[in-house]
């Protein structure tokens, strides 16, 4: 059932909804979660078996405010107190340790918690209401099965879990992939996801180099589980191929004018920046944005589309290697994984 987001009724509802301990489609910035109490193993549970999601791979936690961090975390290093200050309501996710016996079926039994503070207006709202029967955060994973497409429109998650699950809409989201996660447990941040908040902008407000994860191999131990970091993520049905504009143009050149045709329906869609000299009429032909944030905004719903189209291959340009572009690039690597 969908609800519509900014009625004060559905928010009372939703709440109730996780009270009870139930699961919530709830919308974000990045994409819409599914939501559970963060403090509710039982209901965190639900999360996992819902999506088919490994029990040991750890959710975001979704807080209303910087006071919750408490509540959570054992403890929150400077760089990472002046990230939440600047970056908090916003896409971007820190590992902390986590508090002995707080949320462990959301931390996947890890010893780390990654908390995020969306800006989202209806995700507020809800943790902002469940704020006052002490529900301290919402553990929230993308409202999909475990590795697919995540949604950014309440009708996705509704594709995904049917009529029975309580989602609020809250219209497309505004970033479009999810959130950047940054891990604050070793004295200094590491990249383990990227997103719409690049490493350079880390850097200059805590004053830090940010490492890479690859960089985590040569440290002591391992790097913290994480959502979203599996090599294989965001999959659609169809296999997704990254291409050149030359490969792409050379490919379709030797298909020809039926390209892409399979029992009258396309079986071969398109998706780039650069425009190319022949599309056949048979290819499903999208446009990929300039911009690397209305590309991020508009990333999933395209490849959802093509799924619905039916088409078997996906082929889209591989975006530019500059940071602007990590997040979209990271999420179609996977998305070809």
């Amino acid at each position: 059932m969908i609800l519509p987001g900014d009625s004060p009724e559905s928010i009372a509802a939703a709440a109730e909804r996780i009270r009870g301990g139930g699961l919530l489609g709830l919308p974000t910035e990045t994409v819409y979660g599914l939501a559970a109490n963060a403090d509710n193993d039982r209901a965190v549970a639900h999360i996992f078996k819902a999506k088919g999601r490994p029990a040991d791979h750890p959710l975001i936690v979704h807080v209303a405010n910087a006071s919750a961090v408490a509540h959570y975390a054992l403890v929150v290093p400077e760089f990472a107190e002046q990230l939440i200050k600047v970056f908090w309501p916003g896409p971007l996710t820190l590992i902390l340790p986590r508090r002995p016996g707080v949320a462990n079926a959301a931390a996947g039994g890890n010893p780390t918690i990654g908390l995020r503070c969306p800006s989202h207006p209806v995700a507020q709202a809800v943790l902002k209401a469940l704020l006052h029967d002490a529900v301290w955060g919402l553990a929230a994973p993308s409202a999909n099965q475990f590795g697919r497409v995540s949604p950014t429109t309440a009708a996705h998650v509704q594709g995904e879990f049917g009529d029975e699950l309580l989602i609020l809409d809250g219209g497309a989201c505004s970033v479009g992939i999810e959130s950047t996660i940054i891990d604050c447990t070793r004295g200094r941040p590491v990249l383990l996801r990227p997103g719409a908040i690049t490493p350079e902008q880390v850097q200059v407000i805590c004053g830090l180099q940010v490492q890479s994860k690859e960089a985590l191999e040569t440290m002591a131990s391992p790097a913290p589980k994480a959502s979203g970091t599996l090599d294989s993520h965001y999959a659609p049905h169809a296999t997704v191929r990254l291409m050149t504009a030359k490969e792409l143009q050379k490919a379709l050149t030797l298909l020809g004018s039926d390209a892409g045709q399979s029992d009258g329906r396309p079986s071969i869609a398109l998706y780039c920046r650069t425009p190319l000299a022949t599309v056949s009429r048979h290819v499903l032909y999208r446009r990929m944005p300039a911009d690397a944030a209305r590309a991020a905004q508009q990333l999933f719903a395209v490849l959802r589309e093509c799924d619905a189209h039916g088409v078997k291959l996906i082929w889209i340009e591989t975006p530019p290697e500059t940071p602007e572009w990590d997040g979209v690039r990271d999420r179609l690597q996977r998305a070809a994984g």
